[in-house]
């Protein structure tokens, strides 16, 4: 018998097809107007979205990346895996992609947001305290654990945070082929070009040395 804590491979992915079944109901992405438009990765047309590949198979439908766990061996001890229409081709224009989020103990994937996209995650493995912030600075949180679903409404920040003593991972489904991301901290302080500091000092009301401070720690390496 398999550990009590762990759920099997068979109800992992029954959990993911559900979440994928609710998600593609109210899709964020235009509605398709034809079976498939298999995403033209490599063409120069520029529209919203991907062109159409004029040919396809079945490899354009298929991705094993989320099969196996991420390396969390980074600063924030965390990795997200995405399967999204840069992944799957075949996704071009069906509205929904999921990621597999991996957590090191003590892992943070930290406060972002998907622009495109509500989020629903189902927990694999471990516990994580996760939470969004609503637009009249409301912070609504919980502790979920395996087995157990959490959802994270569209363009809201949001966060994941491993304090558990062993790794964790969650199956996150989105109703976008591309739902974006934009990490808070990388958008401020690691933008190309820079945010000015003036504007970050006033925004955050602590000075410049700190500002920078930030900005060198998280420079692209």
């Amino acid at each position: 018998m398999a550990a009590v804590g762990k759920l099997s491979a068979a109800a992992a992915v029954t959990a993911a097809v559900v979440m994928v079944v609710a998600v593609v109901t109210v899709s964020a992405d235009p509605d398709l107007l034809q079976d498939v438009c298999v995403a033209d990765l490599a063409s120069g047309v520029k529209l919203n979205g991907f062109s159409c590949k004029s040919t396809f198979n079945a490899s354009d439908f298929f991705f094993d990346g989320l099969a196996k766990p991420g390396l969390t061996n980074n600063t924030m001890g965390s990795k997200v895996t995405p399967a999204n229409v840069e992944k799957i081709p075949g996704l071009n224009t069906l509205g929904v992609s999921l990621s597999r989020i991996d957590y090191a103990p003590d892992g943070l994937n930290p406060p972002h947001t998907h622009p495109r996209a509500t989020e629903i995650v189902f927990v694999l493995d471990g516990e994580l305290d996760v939470g969004f912030i609503t637009t009249a600075n409301v912070l609504v949180s919980k502790t979920i654990k395996t087995g157990e679903i959490f959802v994270f409404p569209r363009g809201l920040v949001h966060f994941q945070k491993n304090n558990g003593k062993v790794p964790a991972a969650v199956i996150a489904a989105f109703n976008s082929q591309l739902p974006g991301t934009q990490s808070i901290a990388a958008t401020l302080f690691a933008a190309t070009p820079t945010v000015p500091d003036h504007v970050l000092t006033k925004a955050f009301q602590v000075g410049t040395k700190e500002i920078e401070k930030i900005k060198s720690r998280l420079a692209p390496k």
